[in-house]
């Protein structure tokens, strides 16, 4: 498998966080590393006002880059709605930055969805460096 990606869908959030990009941003920066993640980005948050001829009446789209992969947030204030997503190329915690993530938007109700993404990665690179060696040298062989 290359990684785990987690998502959650946040429902009943306080309203003043999800549309605080303040709180936002600070949520992006301190999550990798209470996960036990790495960030490589600064988060990148971006306020969207809504648009009155939409359903869409606004909320935060913020991600951070980190070096297992990213961490997604995209927030709807008038509906009090928050979906997730964190995708790592390691394992990780998945209860934890759950609850991590639910106790700081003061979510009522998540509804939590993993998948295992790439199955068929590791038949190409392994993460085992004995079976990454064969693979180099028999993929070298092949070339000579």
């Amino acid at each position: 498998m290359f990684g785990p990606h987690l998502t959650l869908d946040l429902y009943g959030c306080n309203p003043e966080k999800i549309s605080d990009t303040k709180f936002i941003y600070k949520l992006l920066d301190e999550l990798p590393e209470l996960i036990g993640m790495h960030k490589i980005s600064e988060p990148n948050i971006t306020d969207f006002p809504g648009n009155p001829n939409s359903f869409d009446k606004g909320g935060i789209s913020a991600f951070v880059l980190i070096t297992e992969s990213h961490i997604s947030i995209h927030t709807f204030t008038a509906d009090k709605f928050a979906s997730v997503d964190i995708f790592s190329c390691n394992p990780f915690d998945i209860d934890k930055a759950a609850r991590c993530v639910m106790e700081r938007l003061e979510a009522k109700k998540v509804e939590k969805n993993f998948i295992e993404r790439g199955k068929s990665f590791v038949k190409h690179y392994p993460k085992d460096v004995q079976r990454s060696k064969g693979i180099v040298v028999r993929e070298r062989q092949l070339v000579a």
